[in-house]
């Protein structure tokens, strides 16, 4: 439900210059955090994989096999034990993926993230991520930025919207830092993180992200995230007009994945809670389990698939990732496997407790099952000329457009994290198709489900906030007295003035409340328990102009 009114007026805004100038600030934490945060996750996982102290991890190259034989097992439960600690004791909201608490901040919370956000969850997703467990380093990236650019807002006095845009500039920025990727940042600030666009809004971001992009290119290079040159050199014409009804099919087919996904890490983590014990004993748990399925495909890959030995699942997946592009991970029953098992330890990893991202197990997702599709699709039809590359490229585009719901972002993402254009029509398709029917199977994406879980709405991709994003029971007064004349317990009647009114459900859209108005000429909506058949005590609210107003002059606060 929405928060109360606040209690003072916002203070008067900042000039544009000072809000640039924080911003760059924000670029230059975020740059640095990403390159610290980086640091971190190879120290622990060396000194759980192999047993030193060194930072020598490199996340696109697989992990050899350490000195602990069997007792790899046990490295993600060490994990999960020092994560419940960091989480249970200092900030709760570190657990999980992030984004959906950065969105909560803003659109439930005036834009504030306590300082100690970033620092717990720093530590908690190197920790989740350098041990094993099946979650990116994006998310966090994107709290511990946007918590910085929250921290500054608190510190300065400025209006909400202006706190607001601090945060999409640190989450922007954290993402560019990450992935060497400026155009994605800024998208994925623009469609998950602010309430409006416009000039002075995009500016903000744009600045934070080109320099924390700056920074990472200084200690990362400036080769893209996933450098396959054999994928960069494929020839537009080889995803040719002929071709594209079957990335429509993949798209499917990752949508299908999609929804899945969404829903199955919320089960697991509910079947989690339900479990006896504590927090502690339930992650490790899950952790134990993620342990197993690592050795497993560190022992068995050769001997029953006849693939190198490598714990494949583990961690952010990129190393795997790379594989399939580059074409050395081609056969569709393993890679079938692969898309099983990283769903399992992910849902194993996130439900049980982990801290960390979901946008890398999406990457890892969409390029196993877009490769296992083009390569059934080519054993089945010879004449494609379509690789399973160019299958995985879509499929990790479809994929995080169609969990996170932020399309545009997916699509430039995955173009900037490769320096592919040649499959870019292939990779709309499959993006948008996936999109729409993991919307259609599952209208909540994987960050808004969170949130919606907990009785808060949010908007999704770039659906305005303003009136499109709530539901009636957001916005309904319960001032009934004197509303409508009832007989027989019946609403039966008129308005005092003759004025006319339309029923409605409390889970109704906004937007949908007003088109049902406007078609009956109505100026007041009743919100009932059902709309079929409403009787007075049936009645929970009304929403009329005033109501309007209050919740416009309520979004307005959230937009520069």
């Amino acid at each position: 439900m929405p928060k109360a009114a606040p209690e003072s007026p916002d203070p008067p805004p900042l000039p544009g210059w000072a809000v640039a100038a924080l911003a760059v600030g924000v670029g230059v934490v975020a740059g640095y955090g990403a390159v610290v945060f980086r640091a971190m996750i190879s120290a622990i996982h060396d000194l759980f994989f192999l047993g030193q102290l060194s930072v020598t991890y490199d996340g696109n190259l697989h992990a050899p096999a350490g000195p602990w034989g069997a007792g790899i097992i046990l490295a993600p439960v060490l994990g999960a034990l020092g994560v419940a600690f960091i989480v249970g004791t200092f900030a709760p909201e570190a657990k999980g993926h992030g984004v959906p608490e950065v969105m909560d901040a803003i659109y439930c919370g005036d834009g504030r993230i306590r300082p100690v956000v970033a620092v717990a969850k720093s530590i908690a997703s190197a920790l989740s991520i350098g041990s094993g467990g099946s979650v990116g380093r994006e998310g966090p990236i994107v709290q511990i930025g946007a918590a910085f650019g929250s921290t500054l807002g608190q510190l300065i006095r400025m209006p909400v919207r202006q706190r607001i845009l601090l945060i999409a500039a640190g989450a922007g920025a954290g993402i560019a830092a990450t992935f060497n990727a400026p155009i994605g940042g800024i998208a994925f600030a623009i469609e998950l993180m602010l309430p409006a666009v416009g000039a002075r809004s995009l500016l903000p971001v744009a600045l934070a992200t080109a320099v924390a992009t700056g920074i990472g290119r200084s200690f990362f290079g400036a080769l893209p995230a996933f450098h396959a040159p054999g994928l960069a050199a494929m020839k537009p014409a080889d995803a040719s007009l002929g071709a594209l009804p079957w990335f429509l099919a993949c798209g499917l087919a990752v949508g299908l994945l999609a929804a899945l996904t969404t829903r199955a890490i919320y089960w697991f983590e509910d079947r989690f809670d339900a479990l006896p014990g504590n927090y502690y004993t339930r992650h490790m748990l899950g952790m134990l389990a993620v342990g197993l399925v690592l050795y497993a495909f560190l022992t068995l890959s050769t001997p029953l698939f006849g693939q190198p030995g490598h714990y494949y699942v583990e961690g952010v997946g990129y190393a795997t990732i790379l594989d399939i592009l580059r074409g050395q991970l081609g056969v569709p029953g393993f890679l079938l496997l692969l898309v099983g098992a990283k769903l399992l330890v992910t849902c194993l990893t996130l439900g049980s407790g982990a801290s960390g991202g979901i946008f890398s197990p999406c990457l890892f997702l969409g390029a196993a099952l877009g490769a296992a599709f083009g390569g059934l699709l080519r054993a089945l039809l010879p004449g494609v000329e379509v690789t399973p590359e160019h299958f995985a490229l879509a499929g990790m585009a479809g994929m995080v457009a169609g969990t996170t719901g932020a399309v545009v972002t997916a699509i430039v993402m995955v173009f900037e994290m490769t320096w592919n254009y040649s499959a870019i029509l292939p990779v709309i398709l499959t993006a948008v198709t996936a999109y729409a029917l993991r919307q259609q199977l599952s209208p909540a994406s994987i960050y808004t489900l969170k949130l919606l879980r907990r009785g808060v709405v949010v908007p999704q991709g770039l659906q305005a906030w303003t009136l499109g994003t709530p539901r009636a029971q957001d916005v309904m007064s319960g001032e009934l007295a004197g509303i409508v004349v009832v007989r027989d317990d019946r609403i039966a009647g008129v308005l005092p003035d003759g004025a006319r009114y339309v029923a409605v459900e409390p889970q109704d859209r906004l937007n949908d409340v007003l088109r049902e108005m406007e078609a009956a000429s109505a100026s007041i909506a009743l919100v009932a328990r059902s709309r079929e058949s409403a009787s007075a005590r049936d009645l929970l609210g009304v929403i009329t102009d005033r109501e309007i107003a209050a919740r416009t002059r309520a979004a307005a606060r959230l937009q520069e």
